[in-house]
């Protein structure tokens, strides 16, 4: 059982620790931060690494908030434009096509809450993945909890570095392989085969 902070479309370090996990706890009692992957993934665009980034509402007078409690700013095209920077990127990529149904489904359904829109990006994953890891959400906020703890791994800016065996990407003829994408770069590359390359993934 192991502890993470629910991101959107997380990044491949994330899931290589999900797939090695039997049981998902995701933390519901944190307070919303910025610069991390809780609204935001990278993707291999035309011109490189490619931020996609789910807009929150900040209100005026509001202190801390908690994550679970963060609102998505619908007042901005971000699902038509995240999907079409998808389709941009990885429209001729070997495994695009399979999951372009269900995954169009995600940018078409109304969202509120910001955590809701990363446990159904967590869902398609794991169903494209076939894992059949549980996930349960925590009631309390606990600094030290008693069981492992990968809540750093929504850190955007510090990073996380992973050794990963490289794989074809879209655009690295321009710009060379880029580590820790978006699971979704490896799943639209590999396919099922993205699960032999979690399992070999190591944290420097």
């Amino acid at each position: 059982m192991s502890l993470f902070i629910p991101t959107y479309f997380a990044p491949i370090s994330q899931y290589a620790v999900i797939y090695k996990t039997n049981a998902v706890v995701f933390e519901f009692e944190d307070n919303y931060q910025k610069q991390t992957y809780r609204n935001r993934c990278y993707i291999y665009g035309a011109n490189g690494k490619l931020t996609l980034n789910v807009p929150v509402k900040h209100l005026l007078n509001e202190g801390r908030k908690k994550t679970k409690d963060t609102l998505v700013e619908n007042d901005i095209q971000w699902q038509q434009q995240h999907f079409k920077s998808l389709l941009s990127a990885y429209r001729t990529s070997p495994f695009f096509e399979f999951f372009e149904d269900d995954i169009s489904k995600l940018f078409s359904k109304k969202y509120k809450y910001l955590q809701d829109v990363n446990i159904d990006t967590h869902l398609f994953i794991t169903d494209a993945l076939q894992l059949n890891t549980s996930f349960s959400k925590t009631t309390t906020y606990d600094v030290t909890p008693n069981i492992t703890d990968y809540r750093n791994l929504a850190l955007a800016k510090k990073g996380v570095e992973i050794e990963i065996d490289t794989y074809i990407q879209m655009f690295d003829d321009k710009h060379g392989f880029i580590p820790n994408l978006s699971i979704l770069d490896l799943l639209f590359m590999e396919g099922p085969n993205a699960i032999s390359f979690l399992e070999e993934i190591y944290f420097k």
